[in-house]
């Protein structure tokens, strides 16, 4: 990539990073290229799509969150370690505006950040698999849709924490209560 190409691609993304934080994942692009100091033209032709645009924000914020769950994947609790990740998920989808909606309506073709949580989040779900602390039928999928739907149910960091502790636990009362 040329400097300046790389230059206006490093603007665009800053200025998108900040009206995203704003605005959401439906922020104005026209706004977008304007806060970058470009035409759209130079927004389209860096960014062909508002989905490659989200990712590109996301990505990095994805690899971090990837990351912990490669860091948690030697716990020596892997259903804890699990439960903690989808927590920080929720909370960081909840969090950082768009997220919940960028993964929601992705492209057929699966994103890149969707892909990448995946595979880190379907290791951990392995690990507690294997030790029985999830149960076999339980797919990633299942574990990141309630996650995302968590974080678009609230944007408080303690809401959405609440709520994944909720899905994960269920309503039971402590272990033996019959209840009656």
């Amino acid at each position: 990539m040329r400097a300046d190409a790389k230059r206006n691609y490093d603007q665009i993304l800053a200025a998108a990073e900040a009206e995203i934080a704003r605005s959401g994942a439906d922020a104005s692009l026209e706004k977008i290229a304007r806060d970058a100091g470009v035409g759209s033209a130079t927004l389209h032709r860096h960014f062909p799509s508002r989905q490659s645009l989200l990712e590109a924000v996301f990505h990095d914020r994805v690899e971090v969150l990837c990351a912990k769950a490669r860091e948690l994947s030697t716990a020596a609790d892997p259903g804890r370690a699990l439960a903690g990740w989808l927590r920080d998920l929720a909370v960081f989808g909840a969090t950082t505006r768009g997220l919940a909606e960028a993964m929601l309506y992705a492209t057929p073709a699966v994103s890149d950040c969707e892909v990448m949580l995946r595979d880190a989040g379907g290791t951990l779900m392995r690990r507690a698999q294997a030790t029985g602390d999830v149960r076999a039928d339980v797919a990633i999928d299942d574990l990141l849709t309630v996650a995302n739907a968590v974080s678009l149910a609230t944007r408080d960091a303690t809401d959405a924490a609440r709520l994944v502790t909720l899905a994960i636990e269920g309503i039971g009362g402590p272990a033996g209560h019959s209840g009656g």
